[in-house]
């Protein structure tokens, strides 16, 4: 898997340059026109504070007003996307999804069960071979690391690693921003979790994450509840384990009410890269491709960064010095980014069978 080190990050901020021009490739009159005529695009599990989407989906209704723009289940997970592609097979209506936004690993299943299509974008050629289905059937997006997002007025101490959780002082303050039997944001939050433990990758950490949690559940300081900046500014989830760019946003949400506070743990940071690809049975499939078009522009790739995800196409944007300076001073210090691990294809299938399959077994908290 391709790795973008804080180094990297650094010396890509030194060479930056001013000018913010958008790249020409345009989609063709064609794909627009085809677009347009079928009216509709159905997104799923898109939240609108999740990546800067609220932006993003806002930009492609403006430049298409021709197209509705059906948002399902914005809070649903990668397993969820998944589901309600096998569930809408032979449904051509408002719920069946046009385009999914999934967890790495997914990627690559949903091609070996032929629920995915092959389509690639105009700037295909500036996305990371590392990062992508080379026959186009999914390709990554943007990318982000583990963090902790802490409410200040109820927590003392702020915590600065994953074996900190396990104060007695963190008790019932806890929580994943999603289900890990479904959640692949919350499958690397327990995957984190088990490398922090100086478990080896793929399957050992997801066993060693496994044990985290219960150990955390045991002691009283996990909650088992999908936590969001709203449960954590009452109180129900002090400490919420969550994708950087998630806990920056939520952070502006909340604007200092209440104050808080987002780590990158001192080890376990984990990058986790997510995807995205076009339903096999798409009932808008010409707007699914114009929404693909949308996203890899430099315009789309840029409002995912002003979303504080880095998007896949970020080193080519900034070599071009397409990136705004105040973007990249909005994101943590490139040194937090040092330690982060881009788990293989591999190790992320080893670690979430045994994370999704031994859950309910191993941790017994039922995340709802």
């Amino acid at each position: 898997m391709f790795k973008f080190t804080g180094k990297l990050l650094s010396l890509a901020a030194a060479s930056l340059m001013t000018t913010t021009a958008f790249v020409a490739a345009e989609p063709s009159a064609e794909l627009v026109a085809a677009a347009k005529a079928e009216g509709q695009l159905t997104t799923i599990a898109l939240p609108h504070d999740w990546c800067g989407y609220g932006e993003v989906i806002a930009a492609f209704k403006a430049k298409y007003p021709e197209i509705t723009v059906n948002e399902l289940n914005p809070d649903a997970g990668s397993g969820d996307e998944i589901e309600a592609i096998k569930a809408n097979k032979d449904n051509k209506g408002p719920q069946a999804p046009d385009v999914i936004d999934v967890g790495l690993s997914f990627g690559p299943a949903a091609k070996a069960d032929n629920l995915i299509q092959p389509y690639k974008v105009a700037t295909w050629d500036s996305i990371p071979a590392e990062a992508k289905d080379a026959d186009g059937y999914w390709y990554g997006d943007y990318y982000g690391v583990l963090s902790f997002m802490v409410n200040k007025d109820l927590v003392e101490n702020v915590p600065q690693d994953w074996a900190d959780l396990l104060k007695p002082e963190y008790a019932n303050a806890v929580a994943l921003a999603g289900d890990p039997r479904a959640s692949n944001q919350a499958i690397q939050g327990v995957y984190a979790a088990g490398l922090a433990k100086g478990a080896a990758a793929g399957k050992a950490a997801g066993e060693a994450g496994l044990e985290f949690f219960k150990e955390l559940n045991a002691a009283g300081n996990f909650v088992p509840v999908i936590g969001k900046p709203a449960t954590l500014a009452q109180g129900q989830t002090p400490i919420l384990i969550n994708w950087d760019y998630n806990n920056l946003s939520g952070r502006d949400t909340l604007n200092g009410n209440p104050p808080t506070e987002i780590v990158i743990p001192a080890n376990g940071v984990v990058a986790g890269v997510y995807v995205q690809a076009i339903s096999a049975y798409a009932p808008h499939p010409n707007a699914a491709k114009l929404w693909m078009e949308h996203l890899y522009s430099d315009e789309g790739q840029l409002l995912w960064l002003k979303g504080y995800c880095h998007p896949i196409r970020f080193n080519d944007l900034v070599k071009n010095g397409k990136v705004p300076q105040d973007l990249l001073d909005a994101l943590p210090p490139a040194a937090a980014y040092e330690k982060a691990v881009f788990p293989t294809l591999d190790d992320q299938a080893a670690a979430k069978g045994a994370i999704t399959g031994s859950w309910d077994s191993v941790v017994g908290a039922n995340v709802q």
